[in-house]
């Protein structure tokens, strides 16, 4: 019997065998990651040992932009916390932001809180979020910044946590993980996986290896020194990944990048498939324009396609040997496939499970969103394709390029833009306004 597929290409199949080994090596890694970072008893741990240091004023900046769904509940947690003081600063650059009304019945509902509400129309660069905290930036009284995004909710004890590893004069930056909860129908549950089984699993392996590149718009929480050092948030006005580029300039002044055990929520919310296309192709060509080297290699973390083609391989290669391979190259190389395929299932599934351990419903969960793990896999594929070729996003209508200068050659401020008014009269938003792709 001979091995005809085998003999014609056996390089290529043991290339073949090596790619989807490794696909399923990841898939075990992420799987394995996920219930040690962020579990309860590390969590409690972490907030049992910042009590127990003198705690430090915070000031929160908090940057809105319309009126999301559960934007008051989202930002009511934060003023739930056990950290006994801390001022939270909400800022918009329209005093017909929806938002507006959202953080006035947090003042009524909260009098004894430290709330301000910062409205400034001064834009300062192509980054809009970043334009809003330029302008929220003076009124912060405290020397610990924490910047977050505005669909995050939080525990109570989430302040002490984020805030006590900078009481090491090594530590630039704090940053968290984050879980997604879906706001809707379909296409936010696919697009919660995104997060929940692709994002925060990748970000949970490079961590367990050592590699601490990375920061996001979730929880970015340093000093007033360090954001001085790096040139303050006028560096990341024309960036679009502010948040990574933050916790960059950081360690390029030798400060570590640490990431919090804690876990906070975001929402996702993009009700249609292009919604949910341009938010998430947008991510990946913000981490291609951040990390070339790490985008390029993003192909070996989408399973279900290595599944695939590993089970096709090996039903061809057994056919191709008629059903019987007597060659010890063949043989091998089918066993090869046959475990990987095998272990491939089995930590997509573990993974699957472990993350939908975290949320509500658990095994509810499981059952219910299992069929969209494929469809998840596949499409996160063609996300990365399209973003290879792209060299734009789109956000809120507007086309823009996918550039980040490096903030660190601007010898000093620039004079601020003025803001041209529509026909309407209202102030034109200049450029983007963007977080870590959220």
């Amino acid at each position: 019997m001979t091995n005809s597929l085998y003999s014609l290409w056996p390089c290529g199949w043991w290339l073949l065998a090596a790619l989807c080994g490794a696909a399923t090596f990841y898939a075990i890694g992420a799987a394995l990651t996920m219930p040690r970072f962020g579990c309860a008893a590390q969590v409690r741990e972490a907030a049992r040992l910042a009590r127990a240091r003198a705690p430090v004023p915070v000031s929160v900046l908090k940057p809105l932009c319309g009126a999301e769904p559960r934007l008051y509940e989202n930002l009511a947690t934060f003023c739930e916390q056990h950290h006994p003081r801390y001022q939270l600063i909400f800022g918009v650059s329209s005093s017909q932001d929806p938002a507006i009304a959202v953080v006035e019945r947090l003042q009524a509902a909260y009098p004894g809180h430290d709330i301000e509400l910062v409205v400034d129309a001064r834009v300062h660069g192509s980054n809009l979020k970043v334009s809003n905290l330029i302008n929220m930036a003076g009124h912060a009284r405290h020397d610990v910044l924490i910047v977050s995004d505005s669909d995050i909710a939080v525990e109570p004890d989430y302040l002490e946590i984020v805030a006590a590893p900078l009481a090491d004069p090594a530590v630039g930056v704090v940053t968290c993980l984050y879980s997604a909860r879906s706001i809707g129908g379909f296409w936010p549950r696919l697009g919660a996986l995104f997060i929940n089984e692709w994002f925060a699993p990748s970000v949970r392996v490079a961590h367990s290896t050592g590699s601490r590149a990375f920061g996001f718009g979730a929880t970015l929480a340093l000093s007033r020194a360090t954001l001085e050092r790096i040139g303050g948030f006028a560096a990341l006005k024309d960036a679009l990944a502010d948040d990574y580029l933050l916790a960059r300039f950081a360690r390029d002044h030798g400060l570590a990048t640490v990431l919090a055990p804690v876990l906070v929520a975001t929402d996702v919310i993009e009700p249609t498939l292009r919604t949910l296309w341009l938010r998430e192709t947008r991510w990946l060509r913000t981490i291609r324009s951040v990390n070339p080297a790490g985008f390029a290699s993003l192909f070996i973390t989408f399973t279900t396609p290595w599944l695939v083609i590993g089970a096709l391989a090996y039903a061809l290669l057994l056919a191709g040997s008629g059903g019987v391979p007597v060659c010890a190259s063949t043989r091998a190389v089918l066993a090869a496939l046959g475990t990987s395929t095998a272990g491939g299932i089995i930590a997509r599934l573990a993974l699957h499970a472990r993350s939908s351990a975290g949320l509500d419903a658990g095994w509810r969960t499981f059952l219910r969103d299992l069929p969209l793990v494929p469809l998840r896999d596949v499409l996160l594929l063609l996300q990365w394709l399209a973003a290879v070729f792209g060299s734009h996003v789109i956000w809120r209508g507007a086309r823009v390029p996918v550039a980040n200068p490096d903030a660190r050659m601007v010898a000093g401020p620039r004079p601020e833009r003025p803001i041209k008014p529509t026909a309407g009269g209202a102030p034109r938003r200049a450029a983007v306004e963007v977080t870590d792709g959220r």
